[in-house]
């Protein structure tokens, strides 16, 4: 079962290390914010559509700050960084993602990470590095404080994603998110890129790759992955999102491929199987026993109580 979470978790990564080629070869260029809103609502429309659902009470704010974090304010700053510094820098802030998600999770939904996870999260960021990071990059300080900003603000939406469990199924959950992040990016679009270019088929085509697969589908395997299992083991398999980019880059765009390339997608992939529990256990990791004495399996964190003094297990 845990396999099967982890593969499916894996196509979030794959679906968006796939849209750095798409948006650069089919959409129009230099127009990102556009290209998140069309991402986000027309998208969020259709999966409203497919699952419709009404929200009620507080989760109508709980919802829109989900997809504010999400989606509105993690497109922009992304926006923001790419603009501000070299792409291999932004890619290599972006991947400190784990460790964000590993501290958001310990500290809003229970899970204690081992010291092996971060330590697996620390070699597959060294791995992208070394994948995309080039020698004499200049770092812009507001480049960098709006990519760690997009880091900290999406993996605190991905943790209340996890621990949020409105009364609707996920899919409409999902869609609402879209939708209000498809609102607040419009008019940020519209104020700073200005009215909508003209699309072509290709660009319809992309927008709709984009949109199905790098949207829809990515972020419904996301959410039920970190939805049942720990939210350290799914936030290193997001690590194959430089690695999809470098192999599609490679095959599809005739990019050189390197020995350092080689070097690190060995550590990106190294660090994220070295990080899963079952990994840790079978390396000879112990689960630690419970108050009455009885072992706990060992799932790659440690759950701590709640505020009833309840101890919960993942999944």
């Amino acid at each position: 079962m845990e396999t099967k979470w982890l593969a499916a978790a894996a196509v979030a990564p794959i679906a968006w290390g796939s849209g750095y080629y798409v948006t650069a070869t089919y959409l129009p260029p230099d127009r990102p914010l556009f290209g998140a809103a069309v991402r986000a609502l027309p998208f969020g429309l259709l999966l409203l559509a497919v699952r419709p659902a009404l929200l009620h009470g507080a989760w109508w704010w709980r919802t829109a700050l989900l997809g504010a974090l999400n989606f509105a304010a993690f497109f922009t700053l992304v926006f923001v960084a790419a603009e501000r510094l070299p792409g291999g820098l932004a890619a290599t802030l972006t991947a400190t993602s784990p460790l964000a998600i590993m501290l958001f999770a310990w500290g809003l939904a229970g899970e204690r990470p081992r010291a092996a996870s971060v330590a697996a999260a620390a070699v597959g960021i060294a791995g992208v590095a070394l994948l995309v990071l080039r020698a004499g990059v200049h770092a812009d300080p507001l480049g960098v404080l709006s990519s760690l900003a997009a880091v900290v603000l999406s993996s605190l939406g991905f943790i209340l994603v996890k621990t949020w469990r409105p009364p609707l199924p996920l899919v409409s959950f999902t869609a609402w998110q879209l939708v209000f992040g498809g609102l607040l990016l419009v008019p940020v679009a519209l104020a700073v890129e200005g009215a909508p270019p003209h699309l072509d088929a290709r660009a319809i085509g992309g927008f709709g790759w984009i949109g199905l697969a790098g949207t829809v589908l990515a972020y419904l395997a996301w959410f039920n992955a970190m939805r049942r299992l720990p939210a350290a083991a799914v936030s290193l398999v997001g690590l194959l999102n430089p690695v999809t980019g470098t192999v599609i880059g490679v095959a599809l765009a005739g990019e050189a491929f390197t020995a350092t390339h080689a070097v690190g997608t060995a550590l990106v992939l190294g660090g994220i199987v070295l990080g899963q529990p079952a990994i840790l256990d079978a390396l000879g990791t112990k689960g630690r026993r419970s108050a009455d004495g009885a072992q706990l399996p060992a799932v790659g964190l440690e759950r701590t109580p709640d505020r009833t003094g309840v101890v919960h297990r993942a999944g």
